[in-house]
């Protein structure tokens, strides 16, 4: 065995043995095999956000925020300088053999690694809510595995993974716009349990799995555990039926290139029911959530656009015992729809709009003020211009305007005619991720 001159030198004097020298290389040889197809990436996301108007006041009322109700936005941004996230990724993806082994570990820190879950359907906004710097969370970690089965495999996540449905991703990069959609934040986000995938061919992938609970309040949280938003993150929570769990199913459609112009589009499907909530007591149902989503991106015979579309449904399992007397289950379902233009190599515009009905499930109904129906409506659009100035780095300006149509949400406070009720918001927003 070769030693270099610095370990010879070493031996020679006796601070070390050519003997022990040579087991931690052996050891170190290990460790280098073993992470050979390791690779290391993330990203570093900041802002600079302007919100018009008074909508960073706190309600004097106690109804808290004044903010627009999606995922990751809300006071604690308003009219400032922030950083949003760092996000740093482990991952050794499967290779070709059919009994392929992998993991993926990805931590998340800063102001958003806390509000990964749908703690809107409680009412409140997402983002903002307590977590500063130090503020970090588990957003996937899970071992990837293969059983060969078929003619590809069936591929498995088994730990804490991402959800399998919605348009856009918990990965700031990933999306077309800096600020997340209604239909993202009715969604849930992580899963903790088991996860198979089986590619028929090279149009048609299915995914199938089971879970602890739909959301992500806390990831190791059982259903009928009390909720983490009061409890903080809860490893032993117990689960009052060990048969309540979540289920997930997907299914994902591919255009092939005999489709002309069409080739690439995707078609995505999937629904996830999940039996936790609390249990019943008083004449209150158990609670439980049904999701539903399908989205889809299609290209046009102009190459630089491509459009896409996605519809949430969210049903909460309250048997009617939800806001404003609602007699039925509350509810609630959103339409985006999207479009991106490639300008050249560097520049982009990307385009969303959205339409959501809230029938008593919580992002609008009972905040805004003024309202006295059982359901709001809302609307959102936002534009978003991207060039890639720098390497490595996503650089966004981005404007958006929501708007309800029931009671005035936005703004309201008691200090002043400074501050009046609005039924629209504006917001602008500079936007730098560098990616690694």
């Amino acid at each position: 065995m070769k030693f270099n001159k610095w370990t010879m030198g070493l031996a020679a004097v006796g601070v070390v043995s050519l003997a022990s020298a040579a087991r931690a290389d052996e050891k170190m040889s290990q460790v280098q095999t073993a992470l050979s197809n390791t690779t290391l990436s993330g990203y570093v996301d900041v802002s600079a956000q302007w919100n018009l108007g008074s909508q960073n006041v706190q309600r004097a009322t106690g109804f808290g925020s004044t903010m627009p109700a999606y995922s990751f936005g809300g006071v604690g941004k308003a009219d400032g300088f922030n950083l949003n996230a760092v996000d740093i990724v482990l991952d050794k993806p499967l290779d070709e053999s059919p009994w392929a082994a992998g993991y993926h570990v990805e931590m998340m820190f800063g102001p958003d690694s806390v509000p990964l879950g749908n703690a809107a359907i409680a009412g409140i906004p997402l983002g903002g809510i307590g977590g500063g710097l130090g503020a970090s969370s588990i957003r996937q970690a899970y071992l990837a595995l293969r059983t060969p089965v078929g003619n590809s495999g069936i591929d498995w996540k088994v730990g804490v993974f991402d959800t399998i449905i919605g348009y856009e991703s918990s990965s700031d990069p990933l999306n077309p716009n800096y600020t997340r959609s209604y239909g993202y934040t009715l969604e849930p986000t992580t899963h903790t349990g088991i996860l198979a995938t089986y590619k028929l061919n090279d149009m048609i992938s299915v995914s199938a799995g089971i879970a602890n609970t739909a959301n992500s309040d806390a990831i190791y949280a059982r259903a009928f555990s009390v909720p983490a938003i009061v409890t903080g993150t809860g490893i032993n929570n117990r689960a009052a039926l060990a048969t309540q769990k979540t289920y997930l199913g997907s299914i994902a459609l591919t255009a092939p290139d005999s489709w002309g112009f069409m080739k690439g589009a995707t078609l995505n499907a999937g629904v996830i029911q999940s039996d936790n909530g609390t249990a019943s007591t008083g004449g209150t149902s158990a609670l439980g959530t049904t999701s539903v989503y399908a989205g889809a991106t299609v290209p046009t015979p102009w190459q630089a656009l491509k459009v896409g579309a996605a519809f949430d449904f969210l049903e909460l399992h309250n048997g009617g015992q939800g806001t404003l007397g609602n007699p039925s289950d509350d509810s609630v379902w959103n339409i985006g729809l999207y479009a991106n233009v490639q300008i050249n190599d560097k520049a982009s515009f990307n385009l969303r709009g959205e339409y959501m009905n809230d029938n008593g499930a919580g992002l609008y109904n009972g905040v805004a003020f003024g309202n006295t129906h059982a359901d709001n409506n809302a609307e959102e659009v936002t534009a978003t211009l991207q060039y890639n100035l720098w390497a490595n780095v996503l650089s966004r300006v981005e404007f958006r305007w929501d708007h309800v149509e029931h009671g005035d949400a936005f703004d309201r406070t008691t200090v002043g005619p400074n501050h009046a009720a609005h039924e629209n918001a504006y917001m602008i927003a500079l936007n730098l991720i560098y990616q690694f």
